[in-house]
């Protein structure tokens, strides 16, 4: 089933690589209008921005860096004022820093929670104002199977990702008599640039292979044409865990 979110404007954190262009890609080809955030990458970000406005879409690039609030608030600012509006919002931007407990620094984990839980929050309370407004949004947030699993990057990631969940639930309660919903993606081993050349991680998964970024944008895309579901964690692991 395609999504028809044609008139939509969405705003997707981290768009510029990886998940965050897979999704911004897709959310163009249902038809919305795209503001792809970055914070260094300047030229990922433009190349994902035109490949949308060449399908016909209008896109913008706006360079945030979203763990800070008066960046947020110029963001969503720039993006109202350059497309309307802001209906979906995809908080992906995050960082993931490995470490075990015995290199585990407490500025590690302090700009972990800021980038990957700190972020999702402020872009949130930004966004909500205006969908309240209109009574409709969507608000997907990208977690990770780290959430309820051991993990690989270490505890600081975990917490800052079950933090997220825990935001999601939060959010969507709230909201949810404003036509707003909230939910969660948590991926596990995606082929992004951070797991490449890793081909071992593979045979951890019962599907034999990582999953795939447009397969994580399929289930974004599901929950952003989704009206009745809320307050959820969609998990994509491949056959390693099971809800």
């Amino acid at each position: 089933m395609t999504q028809d979110l044609k008139g939509r404007v969405a705003l997707v954190t981290g768009g510029s690589r990886g998940i965050g262009a897979a999704i911004a890609l897709a959310l163009a080809e249902a038809g919305a209008d795209v503001a792809v955030n970055y914070r260094a990458r300047t030229a990922d970000a433009e190349a994902i921005a035109g490949q949308i406005i060449a399908s016909g879409r209008r896109a913008t690039t706006v360079r945030a860096d979203v763990s800070q609030g008066a960046d947020v608030t110029r963001m969503v600012t720039d993006v109202t004022a350059a497309l309307g509006p802001i209906d979906i919002l995809v908080n992906n931007a995050g960082i993931a820093i490995v470490r075990d407990l015995d290199t585990l620094t407490e500025d590690d984990f302090d700009r972990t929670m800021l980038v990957n839980l700190k972020s999702a929050f402020l872009c949130m309370q930004a966004v909500i104002p205006a969908m309240r407004t209109r009574k409709w949004g969507r608000i997907v947030n990208i977690s990770s199977g780290a959430a309820r699993g051991a993990g690989a990057i270490g505890p600081h990631y975990n917490a800052s990702k079950a933090g997220m969940e825990g935001l999601t639930r939060g959010y969507a309660a709230r909201l949810v008599k404003d036509g707003v919903t909230v939910n969660a993606v948590a991926p596990s081993l995606i082929e992004t640039d951070m797991m490449r050349g890793r081909p071992d991680l593979a045979q951890r998964i019962p599907l034999g292979r990582l999953g795939q970024a447009d397969e994580v944008a399929q289930a974004v895309m599901m929950l952003a044409g989704n009206a009745y579901m809320t307050g959820q964690t969609v998990a994509m692991s491949g056959g390693m865990a099971f809800n």
